[in-house]
């Protein structure tokens, strides 16, 4: 009995695990095959497991690694990530997913297959999680590619001037360093759903024969090939299936005299189960004015009642302009679309004039154009020039650890006379004036891992928030207090006029007066005769901003991309420079330290 399960243990190999075997030292000179037969033999004192160890090392060898790069300022970028890697996987390839802050710029070289997901923002900056890596490909330092295939997608806004920006310039440069593109690149609008779940199937069907195991080595051990990192829970409800919330209250918290018009809304959550963290964004679907949507429909020549259709979906005109259709803000589409509608020689002039169209776009709405350049054009025409309605995020201003199922938010009214008419911002339009209390909306909970407290709540932050920026630092003094965070806190906040603009004044001196708050810089621009703004504080307090970083505080920095931000950025830059007595590269590094490790963050906009 014995001798026989002995002689059942030893039998050769069979043809499959030949095959797999021949192929995992085809190409090995003499002195590897000597070497190679020694390590096999070696594991042939534990015989039964030796078979399903070498197959494990086949598969290996066999499968090639799928790496797919994210970098994301918010949040949509590292979702459509994911997305593609789960379905890529699940036809057998074996994947890699990761936060390009994670990446180790070096190891790109080692890559044979690449998939990039990146978005852009700004004046066509790169999210801060993809600075290292996007800097190092512009480098000297960037290694020849020749073995790599990749595929880009940048996700963008055309209504921006440098439209996917970041998503062109990985493409450039990485074709520059010899790397092959496995398909075009895709540069997506706000409306990508479509797109992406076409393109996902496109390069899924071009890639997944180069990607698959090897049939032998499959067959010798089913070792699940999909190696994603873990990912936190998502909610129940999601961009592509919001909750219908309640709007508690929306009131002005600016003074009469104000410039500005910020409203303060509460929102209830309840029946929904949504969590949310400090740092993360409250999605808001809104819908137009009716008022707005008939002027659109006098100007176009169209009516009311004509029907159209939208995705399979045959509505009214007008029910199309309220609800399903972007009326606010302008965009390059649109005009090229209208135009082909109506082939207005005016119109023609201004596309044909980059700058003139930049400046005729800043200064119009849908609403504008129409009116400038009236044509006659069909119903179903207008509604495939125009662009779906897009959601818009805002920062939210509240702990779950305070206010449980609702959240808040810190809404810029946008409300202004221009052309002859009133002109309102779409979302806060929607929530300041059309939206009584208690009427129903629908929103989403759009995480932020790159705007995150620290793990440690004895650690000191400094939190840079002028006007509506300030909206996630209530969220995190207010997580603090419930935690009872020992860390030190130091809010720089900035507005035109104390007396008309100081946001949450009476609760930021409760702070200050208990002592969560440490300190508080403030920087009213119109209070004096010269303009201060937040990075002047910063400047003034540079010794002693210095000394809270040089014990370990995070930075954060909320609000305006275009020019705070980066005026923030050259500030502390300066600040360390001047008091860490570096050069201008040391100072440079420092802070790409401080992003590497998560304690310098941005929510710009």
């Amino acid at each position: 009995m014995n001798q026989q399960n002995d002689n059942s243990s030893s039998q050769a190999l069979n043809d499959v695990q030949l095959t797999a075997l021949s192929r995992a030292v085809s190409g090995f000179s003499e002195d590897q095959l000597i070497w190679a037969s020694g390590y096999l033999s070696g594991l042939s004192a534990h015989a039964r497991h030796s078979v399903l160890d070498v197959s494990g090392a086949l598969v290996q060898a066999e499968q090639p690694m799928l790496t797919v790069l994210y970098g994301t300022q918010t949040g949509n970028t590292k979702h459509e990530a994911q997305a593609f890697s789960n379905h890529i996987a699940s036809k057998g390839a074996k994947t890699k997913l990761v936060n390009m802050s994670d990446y180790k710029p070096r190891k790109i070289k080692d890559e044979t297959h690449l998939v990039v997901f990146v978005s852009t923002h700004g004046e066509g900056d790169a999210p801060d999680a993809a600075i290292e890596l996007y800097e190092f490909l512009a480098s000297k330092k960037a290694p020849r590619l020749t073995n790599l295939s990749y595929a880009i997608v940048g996700l963008g806004d055309t209504s921006y001037e440098f439209f996917c920006q970041t998503g062109k310039d990985f493409d450039s440069r990485l074709a520059a360093l010899g790397a092959r593109p496995i398909i075009a690149r895709l540069d997506c609008d706000v409306d990508y759903n479509d797109d992406i779940a076409s393109w996902s199937q496109s390069v899924t069907s071009l890639l997944i024969a180069s990607l698959s195991p090897a049939e032998a080595a499959n067959t010798l051990n089913n070792i699940p090939v999909n190696q994603q990192e873990k990912l936190p829970p998502e909610n129940k409800y999601s961009k592509q299936n919001p909750f219908t919330a309640a709007l508690l209250s929306c009131v002005k918290i600016t003074g009469r005299d104000s410039v500005k018009d910020i409203q303060h809304a509460e929102i209830s959550l309840e029946g929904s189960n949504l969590q949310y963290l400090p740092g993360d964004s409250l999605g808001v679907y809104f819908t137009n004015d009716g008022a707005l949507a008939e002027r659109v429909i006098r100007a176009t020549g169209t009516t009311a009642d004509a029907l159209v259709t939208i995705k399979g979906e045959t509505v009214s005109l007008k029910t199309a302009l309220i609800e399903k259709r972007e009326l606010t803000l302008s965009y390059p589409g649109f005009v090229k679309a209208y135009l082909a509608a109506t082939k207005d020689a005016g119109l023609q002039a201004i596309l044909d004039d980059k700058p003139a169209l930049r400046t005729f776009l800043e200064e119009r709405q849908i609403v504008d154009i129409v009116e400038q350049f009236p044509n006659t054009i069909t119903a179903q025409d207008l509604i495939d020039a125009l662009r779906p309605i897009s959601p818009r995020l805002y920062s939210i201003a509240s702990s779950q650890s305070e206010v449980d199922d609702e959240v808040h938010l810190t809404v810029a009214h946008i409300d202004y006379q221009a052309f002859g008419s009133r002109h309102q911002g779409g979302a806060s339009g929607f929530l300041a004036t059309r939206l009584d209390e208690g009427a129903k909306m629908k929103v989403f909970v759009e995480n932020n891992m790159n705007f995150r407290l620290p793990t440690n709540p004895d650690t000191p932050i400094i939190m840079i928030g002028p006007g509506t920026g300030i909206a996630p630092f209530r969220a995190f003094m207010q997580e603090r207090e419930a935690l009872g965070a020992a860390g030190k806190n130091w809010l720089f906040f900035g507005n035109p006029s104390f007396t008309q603009d100081f946001l949450y004044q009476v609760e930021w001196q409760r702070y200050l007066k208990e002592g969560l708050l440490s300190k508080i810089s403030l920087a009213f621009s119109r209070d004096q005769a010269n303009k201060i703004y937040v990075q002047d504080r910063l400047l003034e307090n540079g010794k002693e901003v210095y000394e809270w970083l040089e014990q370990g505080a995070h930075f954060y920095v909320c609000g305006d991309a275009m020019h705070m931000a980066k005026d923030v950025e050259k500030a502390l830059l300066n600040i360390i420079q001047t008091h860490g007595s570096k050069s201008e590269q040391e100072a440079k590094h420092y802070v790409v330290d401080m992003r590497k490790t998560k304690r310098y963050q941005k929510d710009v906009y």
